[in-house]
């Protein structure tokens, strides 16, 4: 057993653990953040994708005590003060989800896409993407969701596909 301290969508936690817990276990058994999802537990899917010290990790690929002092955010510490993210948004507004299983993945991932190549087009995204996978959509919605929320947050207007 060890002891893990990391602050976790702004709060600080400290718990003991199992070394063996991966972070996505962690974020969803010991603190019951679910909002990350266990998809395929082999890094294939992109459903646990979480920021760890600002950017996208596939949770299920690493160990909670790998993360010891970070600063990790689930999707449920991305809206701030009542409002979505602008990501968040633009997936509700361009319908980039059905069943919403993947989601949560999606834009943690599309999150720090914006962050690393803030103008995007919808080639670089679909490439940026394909470490997540939706079993229900043709992607069609969610590179419009990200191209929008890329074009808002860069200050341009964005332009529906």
């Amino acid at each position: 057993m060890s002891v893990v301290t990391m602050t976790v969508n702004g709060e600080r936690r400290s718990d003991e653990i199992e070394d063996r817990t991966l972070l996505v276990h962690y974020l969803r058994e010991n603190l019951r953040l679910t909002g990350t999802h266990i998809g395929c537990d082999t890094s294939q899917c992109g459903a646990c994708v979480v920021h760890v010290n600002g950017r996208a990790v596939k949770s299920c690929t690493m160990f909670a005590a790998q993360a010891n002092g970070a600063d990790v955010t689930t999707i449920e510490g991305v809206a701030k003060n009542g409002q979505l993210h602008p990501v968040q948004e633009a997936f509700r507004e361009h319908h980039g989800l059905q069943c919403g299983f993947c989601t949560p993945g999606m834009i943690m991932t599309a999150i720090d896409m914006i962050r690393r190549k803030p103008s995007l087009d919808r080639q670089t995204i679909r490439e940026e993407l394909e470490g997540n996978i939706c079993r229900c959509t043709g992607y069609h919605n969610i590179v419009s969701a990200i191209e929008a929320a890329a074009k808002q947050m860069s200050g341009k207007k964005a332009v529906a596909a």
